[in-house]
């Protein structure tokens, strides 16, 4: 407790008496006339540290009738000359009618070694360092006075070492992506005062060590007792792990996994950007569209999985052929997208034809089979003049078609006044089909089984339907003609023939469901985009009185992303009246993340790519188990599609998947007729 002394003086300033609660303080006498004689040293030597804005000494404050306790700090010598610092406090009073002033004074005890700064005590140390985040504190200069066990680890130094030195001397932060040097985010907090956070991008720099890792890094300012900035506190939080797993995430999801080329949506997302720039008029580009020749015969005679091994050889040969600032992609089965950035159209035309000389020279062995196989390019410019990214890959896949109609010219440069391009257009098998499918009836539904991974599973989706295009007698899968659909803008149309048929199928008995669990119906990017099909869909509940319960709508995250708005609102209407939703292909795009957050989905799919090896790829474990934990926390319920084999379904029911669909649990199924 620290030793005080009181003094009552009255208003007039012409008595004092004084008391003192413990001897150490030095002895004052009281003078009748004046004041203390050790006080008036003390007024000469007061701090100026105090905690009242009056340059008044705390005394004087109080007897002006200021009110509550007025503080101060000051330093006062006995007439030997020994100094102590006392703190002083002054409150007028009222006593038996006469106004005195009660002054207190408090002496303050010696500060221990290192009190002050913004290093923490031993005790606060010990803590620290058993923080799993790094912690990083300096003074108010910038320099470190600690780094906790973490902090040590993370960036590779000693305490010892670094202790002492500039913040920015030892560490320094660069964006990841561009390498562009970061602010010194110690240096910004002590300018501004305020919080400074360098977000998840940043990659740390050990200057004495060299050791680059990627942390989330935040200083924050350490103020003293008076409100002072006395120094800067650095989190570092690791993010290495986490951002392994989110570049493979992103890798997987802009990525063939057969030839490792871009696949169709990334190659779609750089053509977009390129076709903005062409349409700026700032630069020209050229797309190319490639389609293998006799590829099928290869399928047919040796397998699927010769006819893998010569896919990734042709990626090569085309890969080849570019320059590095190009693209390659796989558009899908035996075809391939060239965009060739700044090029004029003469280079990509001897690009396109080295291209088709390489593959025409070719061979394909495969055991004692030996194949050749050709190549068809169709070239379309991207210039100002150029139309919709769909207008550009419909003119390129013209440009190939009459490619492969003339057997001399292996590549043929798009031309919208061209004959044989309008004629090509007219020829085209797959508008054609599907629209006379539309028109006679060839489409027809199949159902495959959705069930709980485990016995006693809440309620949740039982059938999934799909539809299947019968040309000449054999079903063609939507993937098939997927593409081509979305081309034409024939996706809508097939969306409401599927889900008029499916509900005048529940409404009919043909498909009978398990109470409380309801039938997946997929919707495409493009009908969600379409402001009708929410009132089509509603017409259609009324008009079969399904029950809304009974449908869950599963959406594709990517169709999400690019018509986020209507995406809202049709789920937002739909969801209030009772249907079900599911995010598919989850964890194929990032986006995926924040949607979750903005639309009330019931359940997450996650995509087959990372099902098809769960039960012996340890990359697709760590991922699908990232993602069920994600799902617990955000309480969404998982289904696993594409669970094949045995092996993927104990996976699936050792990770807590709620429910499980694929080969391993039943087939797709054409929709028998109501009994």
């Amino acid at each position: 407790m620290p030793c005080r002394r009181c003094w009552r003086r009255c208003a007039s300033r012409r008595c004092c008496t004084a008391s003192t609660s413990r001897p150490s303080i030095p002895p004052l006498q009281p003078s009748p006339a004046s004041r203390p004689t050790g006080w008036r040293g003390a007024r000469s030597r007061r701090s100026c540290r105090r905690s009242t804005r009056s340059s008044r000494p705390a005394p004087s404050r109080a007897r002006a009738g200021e009110p509550g306790p007025v503080l101060a700090e000051i330093e006062v010598a006995d007439p030997h000359g020994q100094v102590s610092r006392l703190e002083i406090s002054g409150s007028a009073i009222d006593a038996a009618g006469r106004r005195l002033v009660l002054v207190t004074a408090a002496e303050m005890l010696p500060r221990r070694e290192g009190e002050g700064t913004s290093a923490p005590p031993a005790r606060a140390q010990f803590a620290l360092d058993s923080f799993g985040e790094g912690i990083v504190t300096t003074d108010a200069h910038g320099v470190i006075d600690y780094l906790n066990a973490s902090a040590e680890a993370i960036t590779g130094m000693r305490r010892e070492d670094a202790v002492g030195q500039g913040f920015g001397a030892m560490l320094g932060f660069v964006d990841e992506h561009d390498r562009r040097a970061l602010a010194d985010p110690v240096q910004q907090c002590l300018v501004t005062g305020n919080r400074v956070n360098l977000g998840r991008r940043s990659l740390l720099i050990s200057r004495a060590t060299g050791v680059e890792l990627g942390v989330e890094a935040t200083a924050s300012p350490i103020r003293g007792p008076d409100g002072d900035l006395a120094g800067v506190a650095v989190m570092l939080h690791d993010m290495s792990e986490l951002r392994g797993l989110t570049q493979q995430m992103s890798y997987q999801a802009s990525h063939d996994a057969l030839t490792g080329l871009v696949n169709r949506r990334e190659f779609e997302r750089r053509l977009g950007e390129a076709l903005e720039v062409a349409r700026s008029g700032r630069q020209a580009h050229v797309m190319c569209y490639l389609d293998l020749d006799r590829f099928k015969a290869v399928n047919d005679t040796s397998g699927h999985l010769a006819g893998d091994n010569m896919l990734r050889e042709v990626a090569a040969l085309v890969r080849e052929g570019v320059r590095d600032s190009d693209t390659v992609a796989r558009l899908g089965g035996d075809e391939f997208g060239v965009l060739l950035v700044g090029c004029p159209l003469d280079k990509a035309r001897q690009i396109a034809d080295d291209i088709a000389r390489a593959i025409a020279e070719y061979r394909f062995v495969w055991k004692d089979r030996i194949f050749s196989v050709g190549v068809s390019i169709g070239i379309v410019e991207l210039t100002a003049e150029s139309n919709s990214l769909e207008e550009v890959l419909s003119a390129a896949d013209s440009a190939c078609y009459v490619a492969k109609k003339q057997p001399d010219n292996r590549v043929y440069v798009y031309s919208s006044h061209d004959e044989a391009v309008a004629r090509s257009r007219g020829e085209i098998h797959w508008l054609q089909r599907l629209q006379s499918a539309l028109r006679d009836g060839f489409f027809e539904l199949y159902v495959q089984p959705i069930e709980p991974a485990r016995p006693g599973a809440p309620s949740g989706p039982a059938l999934e339907v799909f539809v299947r295009l019968h040309d000449e007698g054999q079903p063609v899968a939507l993937a098939e003609f997927f593409p081509a659909a979305e081309r034409y803008r024939l996706m809508s149309m097939i969306d409401r023939w599927v889900l008029g048929s499916a509900l005048a199928a529940l409404s009919a008995g043909a498909i009978r469901l398990p109470p409380g669990r309801s039938l997946s119906i997929n919707i495409s990017g493009q009908t969600l985009a379409d402001p009708s099909f929410l009132e089509f869909v509603v017409d259609e509940l009324d008009r079969t009185g399904v029950q809304p319960a009974q449908i869950c709508f599963e959406v594709a995250e990517t169709a999400v992303i690019g018509n986020m708005d209507h995406a809202r609102r049709f789920v937002d209407v739909l969801h209030g009246m009772g249907c079900r939703f599911a995010l598919d292909d989850f964890g194929t795009d990032l986006g995926g993340f924040a949607n979750l957050k903005t639309l009330p989905m019931d359940y997450l799919k996650i995509d087959g790519s990372f099902m098809r090896d769960l039960g012996r790829d340890t990359v697709s474990q760590a991922m699908v188990s990232a993602v069920v934990g994600m799902a617990r926390t955000l309480n969404f319920r998982l289904v696993a599609e594409q669970v094949e084999d045995v092996a993927a379904l104990e996976a699936a029911r050792a990770m807590a998947i709620d429910f499980v669909q694929g080969h391993a649990i039943g087939r797709p199924k054409p929709l028998a007729p109501a009994a």
